[in-house]
């Protein structure tokens, strides 16, 4: 199932595989009844029945299930890199015809962990997207990915970046290869995912048909089709590491930690005064009367373009007498004319305490889980950002190893919408919660502000006093993509 020669090479400095070993196992390959060795067979699926609870109440949703397709014809690990298909029939009774229904791609990525479809017995229930999509008629597709933690025999790690996004865009690839024989429309894939798993969605959106990544999919065979996708919808995504720990002092250094002690203040400061110059070499526009987004005019972008609208909705929501013990119990909230303000300081100390201490990311000891991330071969772990690596070596002019500024790159989004990707999504459906202190909430702000620049259509919210991985509105989203899509169910 592992291919060591294949895992080396992939995790190599500079190298790409040059050569790889025989097909998965026949339980992967007995399936393939088509010379091609990526073709779907429509045939091979599994009939089942789910009741998903909707707004209008219960539906029974009838669907074919194909579970656990490898979506490349040389696999690294067969386990992972499969993904299941699940494709309605029939919603209620009523007939449902899918073949050119959206398709959901919703990844289950989380922590940059490895992801797994093989187990799976039907489409995801426990989390709300999926079964919503089915039961609005689209096509979903689950795909699992290589994760950061997978060691073969000889040690060599086999996960790490940029396995997780190598391995999504060949899921993607597969689809379009499979256009007339997999239901759906190829061109109108909506990506999702939340955490890590919102991450490695932003990246679908904004890198498609990126030629960085070009060998690293030749070596696995994935299919020689567009990894382009219409729409990409991330939830708190985990995203721009090499720059999330001084985006989190930024935000969050001002703030105790659970048991109410403070960071160290210096290096807290060090790393605040790091954010201020790369917030400035994005050259983004905030706009509403914003205007350059920098660290100075940052906390009034937050608290205007999303904050105070999020804590709006939220009050305009609640029975009267409810509103009124909430901002009783919350008097920082000026409420006015069906209106919250408030100012950035008063929101901190709502939120309270951080989630991590200072580094957040690349942590000195490399015990944070991004540390792993940019392991390579048999080395678990390693520093990726200059401050880390020369505070913990103690060596002011210590350079980062040289195939990690590439990795890097082709782990975050925002280089690529710099570069402003001719063939990135053109839809973007945003959330995070406004107490998620598992990141910066400048990471969300600054891609919508770079997808607003660019002109792209952007659907960003906050969810008000939610935290991370929160999921408030999905009938809301799955709405959204059927006018995204142009699709009356």
């Amino acid at each position: 199932m592992k291919r060591r020669q294949l895992v080396r090479a992939m995790a190599a400095t500079a190298a790409l595989p040059a050569a790889v070993g025989a097909a998965g196992p026949a339980s992967a390959t007995g399936r393939r009844k088509s010379r091609d060795p990526l073709a779907f067979d429509p045939d091979d699926h599994t009939t089942l029945t789910a009741t998903v609870p909707t707004a209008g109440g219960d539906r029974t949703v009838t669907y074919r299930f194909h579970r656990a397709i490898p979506y490349v014809a040389e696999p690294v690990d067969v386990t992972y890199q499969t993904l299941n298909v699940s494709v309605p029939v029939a919603v209620d009774g009523a007939p449902v015809d899918a073949s050119r229904a959206p398709v959901l791609l919703s990844n289950a990525v989380g922590g940059y962990m490895p992801s797994s479809t093989a187990g799976a017995t039907g489409v995801t229930l426990n989390r709300p997207n999926p079964p919503l999509a089915l039961a609005a008629g689209y096509v979903v597709v689950e795909p699992g990915a290589r994760g950061r933690t997978l060691v073969d025999a000889d040690g060599e790690y086999y996960g790490v970046a940029p396995a997780a996004i190598v391995d999504l865009k060949a899921a993607v690839r597969y689809l379009r290869h499979n256009e007339g024989r997999i239901p759906g429309d190829t061109d109108r894939i909506v990506a999702t995912g939340v955490s890590a798993g919102g991450a490695l969605t932003a990246l679908l959106g904004a890198t498609g048909d990126s030629p960085r990544y070009e060998p690293y999919l030749r070596a696995l065979g994935a299919a020689d089709a567009s990894d382009a996708v219409l729409a990409a919808a991330p939830y708190c995504p985990i995203t721009d590491l090499e720059h999330a720990d001084m985006a989190y002092e930024w935000n969050w250094g001002s703030s105790p930690l659970a048991d109410g002690t403070s960071v160290d203040r210096s290096l807290s400061r060090e790393l605040r005064s790091l954010f201020a110059d790369y917030q400035a070499s994005l050259r983004l526009d905030g706009g509403r009367g914003i205007g350059r987004l920098t660290a100075r005019t940052y906390d009034r972008y937050l608290v205007r373009t999303f904050l105070e609208p999020s804590a709006t909705r939220h009050l305009a929501a609640l029975p009267a007498g409810e509103r009124a013990s909430y901002l009783s119990a919350n008097p920082w909230i000026d409420w006015t004319g069906g209106r919250a303000s408030f100012t950035w300081a008063d929101f901190l100390t709502h939120v309270g305490p951080r989630k991590k201490n200072v580094p957040a990311f690349d942590a000195f000891d490399l015990s944070a889980p991004e540390n792993n991330l940019y392991g390579v071969h048999t080395t678990r772990a390693r520093h990726f950002t200059p401050w880390s690596l020369r505070k913990a070596t103690g060596d002011p002019r210590a350079r980062l190893e040289a195939d990690l500024p590439e990795k890097l790159d082709l782990m975050n989004p925002m280089p690529s919408l710099a570069r402003r990707n001719p063939h990135r999504a053109r839809h973007w459906f945003i959330r995070v919660g406004a107490k998620d202190s598992d990141t910066s909430l400048s990471v969300v702000g600054n891609l919508n502000a770079a997808l607003d620049n660019l002109g792209d259509d952007v659907d960003t919210f906050v969810y008000w006093d939610a935290g991370h991985g929160a999921n408030l509105d999905a009938p809301d989203f799955i709405d959204w993509i059927g006018r995204t899509c142009g699709h009356v169910g």
